[in-house]
């Protein structure tokens, strides 16, 4: 007996209650936004490179933008990312440029790759702590 509404048109009511017969609900999957996604590259690179030398992230700060100042007189390629080393009054910062490097890759993969391997380049640089002792796996970016 079907169960119809009182203008006997149509179905009343859900076809099945919930969490019947239907079974669970199924939420359906949201994408990631580049930028949401890019923020997490971001920092599983910050906790990958905590785990093999936390000395290396004791006095930098990391921070991420959309893409690099103009007036910051690039040559022909836009850079990556910047690092600034520490002076009297500021820690040592890096600003991981988001457009420049997804540009740079074809997938989502690739992109968690190049944001550590330009992380652990920058950290390389103010810091002066080897690649090898940042990244002793060399798990990413050893294509």
């Amino acid at each position: 007996m079907s169960k119809r509404d009182r203008h006997d048109r149509g179905l009343r009511g859900l076809l099945a209650p919930p969490r019947s017969v239907a079974g669970p609900r199924l939420r359906a999957h949201r994408p990631t936004l580049p930028s949401e996604f890019f923020v997490e590259c971001v920092t599983e690179a910050i906790e990958d490179v905590a785990h093999h030398c936390p000395d290396a992230l004791a006095h930098v700060d990391i921070g991420v933008e959309e893409v690099p100042d103009v007036t910051d007189g690039w040559s022909r390629r836009v850079p990556l990312a910047v690092a600034h080393d520490a002076s009297v009054d500021s820690l040592a910062h890096i600003v991981l440029y988001r457009r420049p490097i997804e540009a740079r890759c074809s997938g989502r993969a690739q992109i968690r790759e190049l944001v550590f391997t330009t992380l652990v380049e920058q950290l390389t640089q103010v810091t002066g702590i080897p690649l090898d002792v940042l990244d002793p796996d060399h798990h990413r970016g050893s294509d």
